[in-house]
């Protein structure tokens, strides 16, 4: 497999990003292409999709042994299913997939071509293996059965931001974080309302506790 590019994105570590594509519509991403794909030709005809496919590796994840079954993080972290069942970064082979929106194309830029992409679940400088056009009339299936993740699709935080600290924030960046955050960042079997986490995003750390279904904003700093 060749890496064609890698993610900019506001995530420098795995903790806070969503667990899956399309959690957090106003997340963006830039994908940079490697020298040798910053080619414009190699794009002709993107710009009439919507949506993409990235195919990427977990780079952060890289074991030599797996297990058969894993921990999703939606059961709690403490029921097992098979690793085939899941969408977890420890497999054999240790490939992600993400469905994402396609906001902009910049062919012309000193790094070459340049995609903005939106809803993306992507750690900074993650290696893109391939990019492929979104084709609704096959991709989508609206009579497909999500398995254990139906049961928790809609689980979301209540979040309290006050407005001293939501206004640390650039502007650009609150909807996207506040998204973050309603999405539980903790592991699945964290349930300690005295821990406080830090989340460092696009250049910030958000200190937050949760307790009785509310995450609680306690800092914004500048990393």
């Amino acid at each position: 497999m060749r890496v064609v590019a890698r993610a900019r994105s506001g995530f420098p570590v795995k903790f806070g990003i969503p667990r899956q594509s399309g959690l957090v519509e106003a997340l963006r991403a830039e994908i940079v292409f490697e020298p040798e794909f910053r080619s414009p030709e190699a794009l002709r005809g993107l710009e009439g999709f919507s949506h993409l496919w990235l195919l990427w590796e977990f780079s952060a994840n890289r074991r030599e042994s797996w297990s058969p079954t894993v921990r999703p993080p939606r059961l709690g972290g403490n029921q097992r299913v098979g690793v085939f069942a899941s969408r977890s970064p420890f497999r054999p082979s240790p490939i992600g997939i993400s469905c994402v929106t396609l906001e902009g194309i910049d062919l012309y830029t000193p790094e070459g071509p340049v995609l903005t992409v939106g809803g993306g679940d992507l750690l900074d400088g993650t290696p893109i293996l391939d990019i492929k056009p979104y084709v609704p009339l096959s991709d989508c299936q609206p009579q497909a059965r999500g398995g254990f993740s139906d049961d928790h699709r809609a689980d979301r935080l209540s979040v309290d931001f006050p407005p001293a600290l939501l206004a640390k924030v650039p502007e650009e960046l609150r909807e996207a974080l506040w998204g973050v955050l309603e999405g539980d960042p903790r592991p699945g079997y964290h349930h300690d309302p005295e821990r406080v986490y830090g989340l460092p995003f696009s250049g910030l750390e958000v200190k937050f506790a949760v307790a009785e279904g509310v995450l609680q904003v306690r800092a914004v700093e500048q990393e």
